[in-house]
């Protein structure tokens, strides 16, 4: 976790790429995830929870509302799925050096 715009909002990385970050406004939290493109629009008309991302590009990131009315689950699917995308776009060298250093199934969850 890092904080690279000040106190909020904590941002998450892999091999210094972002996928996540998290911030609080006036009591309410929210996680911009990276997305699929297509997956994105589709969270979007599924969940009112889910925007296009803020203050980031909106084809590629959804800001999701941690209000407690999503299902855990889907949070955490939303989550992994930007874990992974940010991952895959790694070169293979990188991939294969944490790989080695933290073993298969953490990198690739």
């Amino acid at each position: 976790m890092d904080y690279p715009f000040g106190p909020d909002p904590a941002v998450f990385k892999i091999h210094h790429k972002m996928f996540a970050t998290l911030s609080m406004t006036e009591g309410n939290a929210y996680s911009n995830l990276k997305c699929d493109p297509e997956e994105a629009l589709m969270l979007r008309d599924l969940f009112s929870e889910v925007k296009p991302g803020y203050h980031m590009n909106k084809k590629h990131w959804n800001i999701v509302h941690l209000d407690g009315n999503l299902p855990q689950g889907e949070i955490e699917r939303m989550i992994d799925n930007s874990y992974t995308l940010v991952v895959k776009s790694l070169t293979r060298s990188t991939r294969q050096a944490l790989e080695i250093k933290h073993g298969s199934q953490a990198i690739y969850r």
